[in-house]
Order: structure tokens, then sequence, then C-alpha cells
């Protein structure tokens, strides 16, 4: 037997290479099989509601309680029923004004803000950051009535004014511009300085061009966050016209509470925007996320 001369003590003899590497790569098989199980998992709770309310729109009323998941007699009559019966495409229409209109203009401001916040040096800078940041701790329903009477003496109810402007301001987006903007190389407005570039040009040559990404990433969150709305459009409007698709679903609901068939094809009209919104952007998420880093 080999013998350790300086301790003294007896060595451990190494196990061959062939099992050892036999023995890792069960392991291996062991991890993925774990890893493919949970995520199956959580992807089977994840989509299964989402593809039984698309199922179940295209059932009648005497089979939409039924277990079967795909429908025997598939019919189109719940969504011709949904449009008819109320102004339903006027609701999507106005989700769609609201939503796109926010997400533009947040994009805007918010960006000069995080930049401001991230590359310009002034006095106050980062205590403006942190009053900013710390707004994410407070919940909406607490500055829920002072927002209402803000608006209500500004005159802005039952307008879209009323449903955009208090929308627009987000701290999370401003947060994430600004990480993003923090990753940049100041090489690249050195060399802009000496260019004789100032902030404004930098910021419309350099900084737009580089931040596509993070731009789709924060459109896609801010549009999916306005166009599932609820609470703000619930409390700042009461004209009809001027009700949101959330609130027209809900409305819906209250009206036909045992037609499910009709309800779940509302919500089933409802939710397309989002799915094909997200599925087309959703790479653009991933991208900013990894870009920016969250630092």
């Amino acid at each position: 037997m080999p013998t350790d001369t300086a301790a003294g003590t007896r060595s451990t003899p190494t196990p061959p290479a062939a099992p050892r590497r036999r023995l890792i790569r069960r392991r291996s098989h062991r991890k993925k099989t774990a890893l493919f199980t949970v995520v199956g998992i959580i992807s089977i709770v994840t989509i299964f509601p989402v593809f039984w309310m698309f199922t179940s729109s295209f059932k009648g009323a005497d089979e939409v309680l039924s277990t079967n998941i795909i429908p025997n007699d598939p019919t189109l009559s719940n969504f011709d029923y949904v449009f008819t019966s109320v102004p339903f495409a006027r609701y999507m229409f106005n989700s769609f004004v609201v939503s796109a209109t926010v997400t533009v203009i947040a994009l805007f401001f918010h960006s000069m803000a995080a930049y401001a916040l991230a590359r310009l040096r002034f006095r106050g800078r980062d205590t403006i950051f942190i009053a900013i940041f710390s707004t994410l701790l407070v919940t909406a329903p607490v500055v829920l009535v002072p927002l209402f009477l803000v608006v209500h003496r500004l005159g802005l109810l039952n307008s879209y004014a009323g449903l955009i402007i208090p929308a627009i301001f987000s701290a999370f987006g401003i947060f994430l511009l600004r990480q993003f903007y923090l990753s940049i190389p100041a090489e690249l407005e050195e060399a802009a300085i000496l260019d004789g570039c100032g902030y404004w040009m930098i910021y419309r040559k350099i900084i737009l061009p580089m931040s596509r990404s993070i731009f789709a990433a924060l459109a896609v969150l801010f549009f999916l966050a306005n166009w599932n709305s609820f609470l703000w459009p619930l409390v700042a409007t009461t004209d009809q016209d001027l009700q949101v698709v959330q609130l027209g679903i809900a409305s819906f609901q209250d009206q036909h509470s045992a037609d499910w068939n009709y309800v779940l094809a509302a919500a089933l009209v409802a939710a397309i925007p989002t799915l094909i919104v997200f599925a087309f952007f959703q790479r653009r998420i991933v991208e900013s996320v990894k870009t920016s880093g969250l630092k």
C-alpha cells in the first residue's frame, strides 16, 4: 500500500477515470431531469389556464362548464355577442390610446431623466434619485385619494388626459434606464465632447440609438401595465365612452355572471393584444435585463 512519507499517513487511492466520468454523467443527468421536471410543472400550471380560456371561449352555453378541454361543437357566436351587446371595440380603442400614448411619452421623459441622473453631475443628484426610487415602496392605493383630488382640481376627470397623465411617471422605468446608461462607456461621451457635441447632442446621437433594446423592453412593460390597468380608470372615469377594456370586462361579467362562454370570449379578446406584444418583444426584454445588469 502506498504511504505518504511526509505526513506518515496512508494516501487515498484515486478512482479510475472511467467510473468517475460515469458518476459525473449520472449526477448531471439527474440534475437535468429534475430541472426539466420543475420547468415542465411550472409551464403547465402557467399555460393551462390560458389554453383553457382559449378553448372554452369557443364552447356553447351548455358545454362551457364541462370537463372536456376541446369543444365538441366550436362556435364563433360568443365573440359576435360580445361585440354587439356592448361597445367592446370602443373599450379596446380606449385602452390602446391610453396605453400607446403613455408608453411613448413615458419613454421620452424617463430616458431624459435617467440620462441626467446617470451622466450629469449636479448638486442633489443622488438625493433626487433616492427620492424617485423610494416611490417604489409606496403602493398605489396609498396615493389614490390624493391623486384623485389633484386630477379633480385640474378638471381632468372623465377625459383621456386624466387617464394618461397620472400614468406617465414610473420610478421603475427611470431606475432601469439609469442602470443601463451607467453601463455605457464614458469614452464615447468624452470623444463626442471633443468633437464639439453638447449634452443634448450626445443624448440624441449616442444615447438614444444605443437604447433600442431597453426601450423595446420598457415599451412592452408600460403597454401591458396600462392595458391591464383597472383601479385608476375605475376612479377617474364614469363616462362609458371612456371606459377601458378591463372596466368593460368587469361590467360585462356583472351583466352575464352566469354566461361564462361570453365572459371567456371577452377575456380572450382583451388578452390577445397583450399576448401578441409580449410574444413579439420577449427577446428584447431578456436582452435589456442582461445589458442593464440591474447594477
